[in-house]
């Protein structure tokens, strides 16, 4: 394999980071400087000189505008995520955050997890709205990670995408991974982790059809990339190749995409709670818009 994408799974490092990291003289291969695009060897001497680990990232209790609680007990709180907004504090994001958000709201979080994302058990994309949980207590945290991760949690997404997929309810079952030229970017690629993704149409237009759809995995872009695969990506969704005249035209600036509801059993008494979030203003806003025309 090539150097960036060799160490990059070698390391769990971004293959940004080991370009910079070979640029710098810090790779050696065999007592020699390797080049990002050198390729890696086996039987070959292999020295990586790492950066000094960055530090912990501070959580700033700023206010979220626009970010509702749907619910709050002592173990978890649902809130209504809305666009802009990160799940928690990361390199290079100087935005809001859901945690932020919940801090200036007095809500305190578990302990849990890294100190810039204690509570967090799943997370949703900077522009994508809806439904998410945080756990409160310790306890919480560790029975939603669990549930989360024995795929027991009921995630439903809403998603505008264009076209009209054939057949109109089905499955996607494709394996995805980091794209191999950009960074920022998933792909549906051999040898990746299992990715699964079950739709429904709900109402097709014109131009672009509403889909109800079920994770029963969840990674990272996993709708948007699993349409894109299929040739109908997210409406507004120019990372993944969407029609950027037929997003003017309904007045995105990001994907069609919102988590409409979330089910999962209450880490107190093991109760199936679920919650709903209604479309915001500017996904409601492009319905209208292809209600209209259709």
């Amino acid at each position: 394999m090539r150097v960036d994408a060799g160490l990059s799974k070698l390391l769990g490092l971004s293959r940004t980071v080991v370009a910079a990291l070979a640029e710098a003289g810090d790779v050696l291969v065999d007592g020699h400087p390797a080049g990002k695009s050198d390729r890696l060897l086996a039987g070959s001497w292999l020295e990586v000189t790492l950066p000094e680990p960055e530090r912990p990232i501070e959580v700033k209790a700023i206010e979220v505008e626009g970010m509702v609680i749907l619910h709050q007990d002592d173990d978890v709180v649902v809130v209504d995520k809305p666009v802009g907004v990160a799940a928690h504090p990361s390199p290079g994001w100087s935005g809001p955050t859901v945690i932020g958000g919940l801090a200036a709201a007095g809500v305190r979080v578990s302990t849990s997890g890294a100190a810039e994302r204690q509570g967090v058990v799943h997370r949703l994309d900077v522009g994508t709205t809806g439904v998410m949980v945080v756990a409160k207590s310790e306890h919480a945290y560790t029975v939603l990670k669990r549930a989360f991760k024995e795929r027991t949690v009921e995630k439903r997404y809403h998603a505008l995408v264009q076209g009209h997929p054939d057949p109109s309810v089905g499955t996607i079952d494709a394996p995805i991974d980091r794209h191999p030229r950009h960074d920022y970017r998933w792909a549906v690629v051999a040898g990746g982790k299992p990715s699964i993704t079950h739709y429904e149409t709900i109402e097709a237009f014109r131009a672009a059809s509403l889909m109800d759809v079920k994770l029963e995995t969840g990674r990272t872009h996993q709708i948007r990339v699993h349409f894109s695969a299929l040739k109908h990506p997210c409406v507004g969704d120019l990372t993944y190749g969407s029609d950027p005249v037929l997003a003017k035209r309904l007045g995105l600036t990001r994907q069609w995409l919102h988590a409409r509801s979330l089910g999962f059993h209450h880490p107190a008494d093991g109760r199936w709670v679920e919650f709903t979030s209604d479309y915001p203003p500017d996904l409601a806003a492009a319905l209208a818009v292809l209600e209209a025309d259709y």
